[in-house]
């Protein structure tokens, strides 16, 4: 990668990314409590929950192939921001479990297109370089650390009832990014687009979402159980909390200083090296969850199992999605990874967690995240055998 000036939307992107992820900060940790509060039941409340997830692998898809076959990215992000913030105006209403099914299927199905199209107009905009790119996304970081943490501060203050206000805040401040954003320059937009099935056909492409769904099915582990596992264990609110801050410091630090890391190991030695420290991290939650020291250390190699590996994605996907693809490449992996991956490990682990017990469920995850460097190995082997699709991370 080589150095350049800041793209030129720096500050759109970075305000973008610290809204969009604000919003998710301020909202699900806290939803549960909102739903609880209007009288869900517990059921209830993990469908409602679900929803985040499930509408992750139809949203971005349908999103993402509207705007590379419009070229209007930015008219279709702006839409979707709009719509998600009138959308969420339903939380202020109802009482009933039917009625918040559906504001939450509304507004995740529009709320899930903006992080795949968001990081496709700056990836655009980059043209290839993406020694900024980190830089950037780490401000999506700052905004769910800051989010999760005024927000739990400003309900202790208050009360949960000011939870749709301080959400809806903040898909205003999306809405506002989008308005300052502006579409970025496309090469022969004239050409018909290649096939996102033939590419998809591909063994080494094939190969590589396998390794992400794998990847973040894993860390449902953390996502889902974390927590429980760390309150089981004996640990107070504000020690997990604590934990959880520990590692998104860990992404950010990543995501500031990646460029001369890219630089100097390269994305294929990145990528696996992330997935074989998932393994290392997801057996350290398991089984030495008890000692404070371990688990401080676990939560700092975030910055690799996180960090690392998204970032040594979205530059791997440049292979085959840059371009008018760009958008559908996001969307896939967002579909493909958080949506599918996220919602069958969630769904496999619970049964692990009552079954087994909470240690079975991270030595599961470790498992997983072997089986996605496997797969990930293999894809960068296939691809080498593939001069058609080789990229600058196979050089």
């Amino acid at each position: 990668m080589s150095q350049q000036s800041r793209p030129e939307q720096a500050f759109n992107f970075g305000f973008f990314f610290f809204a969009y992820y604000g919003f998710i900060g301020v909202f699900t940790p806290y939803a549960s409590l909102f739903f609880a509060s209007r009288g869900m039941t517990a059921p209830q409340i993990g469908m409602l929950m679900s929803l985040m997830q499930v509408m992750r692998i139809f949203g971005p898809n349908l999103w993402g192939w509207i705007s590379d076959h419009t070229g209007q990215r930015v008219g279709v992000l702006r839409l979707t921001a709009l719509a998600a913030t009138v959308s969420f105006s339903g939380m202020f209403f109802g009482q009933t479990f039917a009625h918040f099914f559906m504001v939450m299927v509304a507004v995740n199905a529009f709320t899930s297109a903006q992080g795949p199209l968001s990081e496709a107009l700056m990836l655009s905009s980059m043209r290839g370089d993406l020694t900024h790119y980190g830089r950037l996304r780490l401000w999506g970081s700052i905004g769910f650390i800051f989010s999760v943490t005024a927000g739990g501060e400003i309900l202790d203050w208050q009360s949960i009832e000011v939870l749709p206000w301080m959400a809806w805040t903040m898909l205003g401040l999306v809405l506002l990014a989008s308005l300052l954003m502006r579409e970025s320059p496309r090469s022969n937009a004239s050409q018909a687009l290649p096939s996102v099935v033939a590419i998809l056909c591909q063994r080494e492409v094939a190969a590589f979402f396998s390794s992400s769904f794998l990847m973040i099915a894993a860390h449902a582990a953390l996502y889902v159980f974390l927590s429980l596992h760390l309150s089981q264990l004996g640990y107070s609110n504000t020690t997990i909390g604590m934990l959880w801050s520990l590692g998104v410091l860990a992404e950010i630090g990543f995501f500031y200083y990646q460029a001369p890391l890219f630089r100097r190991f390269g994305v294929r030695t990145l990528l696996l090296a992330s997935l074989l420290i998932a393994v290392v991290r997801f057996l350290i939650l398991g089984f030495q969850g008890h000692s404070l020291a371990w688990l401080l250390g676990a939560q700092i190699l975030h910055a690799a199992t996180f960090g690392t590996h998204h970032s040594a994605s979205v530059m791997r996907m440049q292979n085959w999605f840059a371009g008018p693809l760009q958008a559908s490449g996001q969307s896939l992996y967002i579909s493909i990874s958080y949506g599918l991956g996220g919602t069958a490990g969630g769904l496999l682990m619970s049964v692990f967690w009552d079954r087994f017990g909470p240690v079975s469920v991270f030595v599961l995850a470790a498992f997983l995240a072997l089986l996605g460097l496997v797969a990930a190995t293999l894809s960068f082997r296939w691809q080498a055998f593939s001069p058609a699709s080789r990229g600058p991370d196979m050089a």
